[in-house]
């Protein structure tokens, strides 16, 4: 298992080398395994992701159909770690989960062989009414904060979806070592979100820039990174580093859902247009 001293230093060595840091969500463990073939810097386990690769959107992994945080935990012990050879696997933590006495789950995934956590599912992805809710009976942002700062106590490295300046500089506050900002669900392919609902690039390089300001205005030494919204193919990410000064990307369905679609649909048209023979 990798030590957090570790993790940062094989990051900072891909920034000073003029790499892009690159996060690779995995749903199954041969996403993980040629995703960590493809020179992924980081493998990243959401709940998501079981629903992802089965067919359903993302945002499954927001709604109560199952314990994000078990699913994690068996997901990474039964799928993800076994096929990882040299990759920090992260473990996305439901920091809301009020079943969980939260340092102990955290020593477990320590044990279990996870680098570092990420706050997935995240209440910062939902806003109105339901999100004032959930604020005002103790389901908020700030929990993921709070398990952030758990996480940090406990040596793990760590890393935070942050959905504005003002989030992301809870998070730095309690010591993250990764902002990601987020742009909301990934568009493209055949469950994701529409363009109707999502930023365009430029407006994704305004809000990164924004998080990336305020984090560098309290410590100069905590990556940002982008993922999600429009953010949905290399070109996308090449678009967003060329013009914000985040130095990576967190893919997901970018990465092993829109990837798959049509090769798959493509291929199995390809077989199923072959002739049979006359003699049969």
């Amino acid at each position: 298992m990798y030590s957090r001293d570790e993790v940062l230093a094989r990051l900072h060595a891909e920034v000073e080398a003029g790499r892009p840091v690159v996060g690779a969500g995995a749903g199954t463990g041969i996403s993980a395994k040629f995703a960590e073939r493809g020179g992924a810097d980081l493998i990243l386990i959401y709940n998501s992701g079981r629903f992802r690769m089965g067919g359903h959107g993302s945002n499954a992994g927001l709604l109560a159909i199952g314990d994000a945080n078990a699913i994690v935990l068996e997901m990474g012990e039964r799928e993800v770690l076994p096929v990882v050879r040299d990759t920090p696997v992260i473990a996305g933590v439901n920091g809301t989960d009020p079943t969980r006495v939260m340092p102990r789950f955290l020593t477990t995934l320590q044990h279990a062989g996870f680098a570092g956590v990420i706050n997935f599912p995240s209440h910062g992805i939902i806003d109105g009414r339901w999100r004032q809710s959930l604020e005002e009976t103790g389901f908020g942002y700030d929990r993921e904060v709070e398990m952030i700062r758990q996480a940090a106590d406990l040596g793990l490295f760590t890393m935070a979806y942050s959905f504005t300046p003002d989030e992301a500089c809870r998070m730095v506050e309690a010591g993250v070592d990764v902002v990601v900002a987020h742009m909301g669900l990934t568009t493209g392919g055949s469950i994701g979100a529409t363009d109707a609902f999502a930023r365009s690039l430029d407006e994704c390089v305004d809000v990164v820039n924004a998080i990336s300001d305020a984090v560098r205005s309290l410590r100069p030494d905590v990556m940002v990174v982008s993922h999600g919204g429009p953010i949905a193919t290399p070109d996308d990410a090449g678009y967003v580093l060329e013009h914000t000064r985040s130095v990576g990307f967190i893919g997901a369905s970018s990465i092993e859902r829109i990837p798959i679609e049509e090769p798959i649909r493509a291929v199995v048209s390809a077989f199923k247009d072959q002739k049979l023979g006359t003699d049969r």
